[in-house]
């Protein structure tokens, strides 16, 4: 699972080729706090992705990325090691597994 903060800008922070990575690394999904672009290939990966909405406009790359640290999107804290579940309706947090 990879977990996006895009700071809300209104530039796609993830496209096809992050998809393809994802789909080529096993991970369960995406959630993308900004935009997404190349919706329509993005929707055929077998693929899991939540966004706020899709874009046409490219990021800029800065090769600044982090990982396992504590983001906040939409009001919720998401830490290191919590599990994520998805639907069409939206997402939840755990600190543990359900079900």
């Amino acid at each position: 699972m990879l977990v996006v903060d895009g700071a809300v800008r209104a530039a796609a922070r993830c496209w096809g080729p992050v998809g393809e990575l994802a789909v080529k690394n096993r991970w369960a999904g995406l959630v993308i706090d900004g935009c997404v672009r190349d919706s329509a290939a993005l929707g055929k990966l077998p693929l899991g992705i939540k966004a706020l909405a899709a874009h046409p406009r490219k990021s800029v790359k800065r090769d600044s990325g982090q990982r396992d640290l504590p983001l906040r999107v939409a009001g919720c804290d998401i830490l290191p090691g919590q599990w994520l579940y998805a639907d069409e309706d939206g997402v939840i947090v755990s600190g543990r597994p359900l079900g």
